[in-house]
This record gives C-alpha cells, structure tokens and sequence, in this order.
C-alpha cells in the first residue's frame, strides 16, 4: 500500500470513528470546523486519486446520486408485520399459547415500538451492499443510495460479525430535528410537515439523495435476521449490533415473566413523552432464538413476537354524512365521512362504520358529535357519540336496503354481519375489484397495470372480467386517458409474463372468498391441478389440512356457478399456469401421507425450515405440538425435558435428524 493510499484509508478510518462517536453514542470529539477540514482534505485526495475510490468513503455521506425509479427487490428473509395487543389479558393468552409450544422457561425481550418507516439493512462482509423498505414484507425498493447519507447508518461493521446478515431498523426523525425543519419551511413560506413518521418515510424516496443528506435522519436498529448468526437470543444480538456499530437504543429490558413485561409497559406509558422520537407502544418478544424458531409463524406474523400499544388519542368531530362503499366480494361498507380533525399527526375525514349492526349499536346519526380513535394508531374508528350534543331534530340511520352502485336488492345471510351486492357480474365496483385483487403483487403481479387503469378498462367496456385482460391489444390501451406508447407496450407485456406465475398463486388471484395466500398454497399443494379442484366434493375438500367447512363450501359456490367455470377455462387456453410446474413436483412424494410430524430442538445438518420443506414435500404434515395424533418427534440436540414426558406418555417415538433424512433419501 503507498503512501497516499494509506493517508487516505487513515482519514476515513479517523472520520468514520468521529461518526460513530457523535451519530451513535451521542459523544462530540472534535469540532465541526476540524472534521470539515479533515473531510475536505479527504475530498481533495480522493479527487486527486480516483483509482481509491471507495462507494463507502464517509465523503459518500453527503449524497449526490440521483434515483428516478426505485428497483423493486424481493426480501430474502421475509418481513412479517406484528400481532398486536391492549390489555394484560391478551399477554396472558399469547403466553399461555407459546407455553403449550415450546419447551422450559420463557424469557421476553422487551423493546420500545419505534414509529417511523421500516428497513431492512444488508451487510456482507462487513459492508453495507443495500438498503430495502419493508414494502409490502415480501418485498419493497432499494434506496440504498439514500440511507447512506444517514449517519447513524453505519457502512462499514468493527469487531467479529458474521459474513452476511440482515438487520431490520426504523428509519425515524427526531421531535428537534422535525421541529427545525418546519421552522424552515414557515420561514420560507411553506406548508410544514404534518408528522415526523411521514416525513422520515417520504424522505427514503426523495429522488436526490444530496436531499435526503440535508435532513436528520436516523436509523434505530432491532433485530438481526440471517443463517448461522453464533447468536443465542434477542437480548445478545442487540448487544452484538452495538458492537459492530450500529445505533440500538438502550431502553430494552430481559423480562422474566408477563407482570416484569407490564412494568416496562406501565413505565414507558408515562415516561415515552420525553424520549427525543415517536413511539407508539412496546414490542415483546421471547429472547430463545431456538424458542423463536420452534414457535415459528403465521401467515402474517411470528408466533414469538407481540405489540403492545399504547392507548390511542381521541378526538370529536362532527359526522358529516355516512356512504356505502361496495367491495369486489360484493360486501357493503359504510363510511363516516367526518368534519376533518387533526388525529396523532394526520388529518382524518372518513372512519368504517363497518355494518348495520354497529350503526345501530351506536345509534350514530348525521350531525352527531363523535369521538374519533385511530386504532392501533392506523385505521380511525367511530367509538361512541356524544348525546349530550344531540340536536332534538335528529332521525335514526336507516340502512340502505339497495346497492348504491348498481340499485340491486342487497341480501344479509343468517349468521353474517354484513350486507351484500348479489349482482356479482353487473355490478362495476365488484367487477374492477376482483380485477384489481387479480392484478395485484401478491397475486398475478402484473407490471404496468394499475387500480386506476383497470377502472378505466371497465368504464370503457374493453373487460368485464380478468380472463378478458388476455384478448387486450396496444391498440385498444394506447387511447385511454394517460396511456402513451410506452405505457401500451409495458400492459401488454405484463400481461403476457404473467402467464408465468405459478399455480398457488393463480388460485388466489381467482380471488374466492376465504382463500387467502396460503389457502391457495393449501390446495395447489393437495390438488396439483385447477381441474382436481373444480370437481372435488365439499367432503373431500374438508379433508385437506387447514380447510374448514367455510372455506370448502365457498370453493364449490364459486365453480358450481357455470361463468366462473367458463372463465378459467378461457384462462387455461390462454396459457395461464393452472397446474404445477414438472418443477415444482420435482421431489414431492408420498412417502410421509398421513403423518403428523413434530421437529423440535437444534439440528447441525440442516435447518429448521428445511425439515419443514422435506416434511412437506414428501406429503407429511407439521405439527408444533405433541398430541396422540402425533405419528413421530424429529429430535434435535437440547430437546426440552417436559417435550420428552409428553412424547413417553403418549407413547410417540423420537428419531433424530440423521434418521429422519435416511428416511427421506430411502
């Protein structure tokens, strides 16, 4: 290394350490006049010498590059929003149900609920490759160019970390550097930013990074997400995050039981309103990582993790007028339209009154005076009316009885809460909204085509239905208003690709009522085929795991009614995946049919979710806990003792994990 080399890793070396000093452990070690100095020297010499240019250099901070589109990227570790709780109870009830799951004592890793927008940080070896939001958890845009500018962010890692990992984080502006921004703007004759969560999340996709460098940002770091980590538990990896350099605050907590969780709770209740940030309620998790790994998760969340929030703010407000929004399933959703009121940092005008029930369990009627809460600090609510401001003159709700949209009769079923549109082909809300769910991410996924757009496709009478999206041509498209050339070619060709998406994915954008994400999986995985589906008797459809009765009897509605049949059929020739792929089958046997297979404790050859896999894809079922159903206990080392007793009792045997893959392989 020569000499200029070494005076330039010398600088960056020194002002990355003033960094972390200042920007994470809140400790000053020079002047700001010297680290200029010291930064603009820096400057100089990489200008000088571009050969040494390093994308992390701390002269990288101040930003510069500019993103027009943001790449979207898939989330290699899933992230899983959280479960949410308000009382002692409901912590009482998630304990007991981890309790009958896992094995010894539960030990809770209390942390504060940061409110600002969610980050995923990828690190390998040692360095910041890219920064992604949380989107929508399977996947979100890479605005890495614009974390960097971040100073709490760190792009380089100190100490003995692993070679690749994941660390999710908030991104969040604190009350002084928000306030000082909004001075700013007043000054200048601008509209100050409503909140800091929004601004912090608006600031990830300014388009020039140089933007995003001017505002005081920073970024809280909570959770590390990876393979063969050497960490044992919540409380450890957030004191191995410090070490390396990241900013994890120190208002955590090891709880040994739920009254130690509700005394963090009961004191940062009072004590968050002098915290220098948002936050909206406390996150509890069980600290075992092999805990959090045998208990796993739902479809949306770990079973391991629960937020409590803390109680929301609420407001009164005049209700204006209430209107009926029809969904694409034909539902009917009444909407308070409100006397807008400012409600924890944003602007409320609407709030669900859900169904008729609850308008007349309220008694809410126009003109009343309402109180106003936005549950889990989200989604506003109508929680009662105040009838002391009742004017005499006042008439009760009457729920309407016809569809607002197309005028049809609305029917309510015995033991459903909500009214419903019968006309499920005539009416345009139901149509655009079953198109708009078969377009969308998660489903068929398709580019150039969005919620707007397909309005516009049915106002125009150019589909009446998603099997109709196949027979669009560029010249049909490129007419419709703020459609250019370009914009025809990307819809047509998004359509085209999406006859790639596979099966279980196509069956839940058919969009039946009840089958969700993994419902479609359920049933792609048993069935294979759209045809098995379409003539498998409710009976046999009750047979297959996780599917009940409610769920069975909406699947036979739906292809017992000849235009839904028609239009699969039109979806099969036009090449759209309604059967598994030759790879997708590649593996899967029956071997394990019929039994019900526990894993638990620490394996060495392959990981948890791996076993699941093999379980799966050799037609077995996983079960979390051990029953007299349970066929056999996959056995990995620190197996719990009171896991052991239940297995001997039941008389269900153990193999280990070498045995179970020579099962496999035999």
């Amino acid at each position: 290394m020569n000499t200029v080399e070494q005076e330039i890793k010398r600088l960056r070396d020194e002002l990355n350490a003033y960094n972390y000093s200042y920007y994470v452990l809140d400790q000053k070690e020079i002047s700001d006049y010297d680290f200029d100095l010291k930064l603009k020297t820096l400057q100089d010499l990489e200008l000088k010498y571009p050969e040494f240019f390093d994308s992390n250099s701390p002269t990288q901070r101040v930003g510069g590059e500019v993103t027009k589109n943001f790449e979207t990227i898939v989330h290699e570790h899933r992230m899983y929003s959280l479960d949410n709780s308000y009382s002692k109870e409901d912590l009482q009830d998630w304990e007991n149900r981890i309790k009958k799951m896992v094995d010894g004592e539960i030990e809770y890793a209390c942390e504060l609920k940061y409110d600002g927008a969610s980050i995923s940080l990828t690190y390998e070896n040692g360095v910041l490759v890219k920064a992604v939001t949380r989107g929508d958890g399977f996947q979100g845009d890479n605005v890495t160019a614009n974390v960097k500018t971040i100073k709490s962010v760190p792009l380089r890692l100190k100490g003995d970390f692993p070679d690749k990992f994941d660390i999710r984080g908030e991104i969040i502006l604190p009350f002084e550097g928000f306030n000082k921004m909004n001075e700013e703007r007043i000054e200048i004759g601008e509209e100050p930013y409503r909140n800091p969560r929004n601004t912090a999340s608006g600031s990830l996709k300014l388009q020039d990074s140089a933007e995003v460098a001017k505002r005081p940002l920073e970024c809280l770091l909570y959770n590390i997400t990876g393979n063969n980590l050497g960490i044992s538990s919540q409380i450890e990896s957030l004191e191995k995050a410090r070490q390396w350099g990241f900013k994890v605050p120190d208002a955590s907590k090891l709880a040994h039981s739920i009254d130690d969780v509700l005394e963090f709770v009961n004191y940062w209740d009072i004590n968050r309103h002098h915290l220098a940030y948002e936050t909206d309620g406390v996150v509890i998790k069980v600290n075992s990582l092999q805990h959090q790994e045998e208990l796993g998760f739902t479809a949306k969340a770990p079973r391991w993790a629960m937020a409590y929030k803390f109680k929301a703010e609420q407001v009164s407000t005049k209700l204006n007028s209430i209107s009926y929004q029809v969904g694409r399933t034909g539902a009917i959703t009444p909407v308070a339209n409100l006397e807008p009121v400012e409600l924890a940092g944003t602007t409320v005008k609407r709030a669900s009154l859900h169904n008729a029930d609850q308008i007349e369990k309220l008694d809410i009627r126009v003109g009343d005076e309402v109180y106003v809460e936005k549950g889990g600090e989200i989604i506003p609510k109508i929680l009662g009316v105040d009838l002391l401001k009742r004017v005499p003159e006042s008439t009760p709700t009457e729920y309407i009885t016809h569809c607002p949209e197309c005028g049809t009769a609305l029917v309510r079923q015995d033991g459903e809460a909500q009214h419903y549109c019968p006309n499920y082909n005539g009416c345009k809300p139901q149509v655009i909204g079953r198109i708009q769910h078969y377009i969308s991410r998660k489903a068929m996924d398709i580019d150039g085509l969005g919620g707007e757009t397909v309005a516009l496709l049915v106002n125009e009478n150019l589909v009446s239905n998603y099997a109709d999206l196949y027979e669009l041509t560029k010249e049909q498209v490129v007419p419709l208003e703020r459609m250019a050339e370009k914009s025809a070619d990307n819809l047509i060709k998004g359509i085209e690709q999406s006859k790639n998406i596979p099966f279980e994915r196509v069956l839940f954008a058919l969009g039946i009522r009840y089958v969700g994400e993994t419902v479609a999986k359920k049933l792609a995985k048993h069935y294979k085929s759209i045809d098995a589906i379409m003539t498998a008797g409710q009976e046999e459809l009750v047979a297959v795991d996780e599917i009940g009765v409610k769920i069975a009897e909406s699947v036979r509605l739906f292809f017992e009614a000849e235009e839904n049949v028609q239009m699969v059929n039109r979806l099969k020739a036009f090449g759209v995946q309604l059967e598994m792929s030759e790879d997708q089958l590649k593996g899967q046997t029956e071997l394990l049919k019929g039994d019900i297979i526990v894993i638990t404790g620490v394996f060495e050859k392959v990981s948890r979710n791996e076993l699941k896999k093999l379980i799966e894809d050799n037609g077995g079922k996983v079960s979390s806990s051990i029953s007299s159903k349970t066929s056999y206990i996959v056995a990995g080392a620190n197996m719990g003792p009171s896991k052991k007793d239940k297995a001997e009792k039941l008389g269900v045997s153990l193999i280990s994990e070498s045995e179970f893959l020579q099962k496999i392989k035999n």
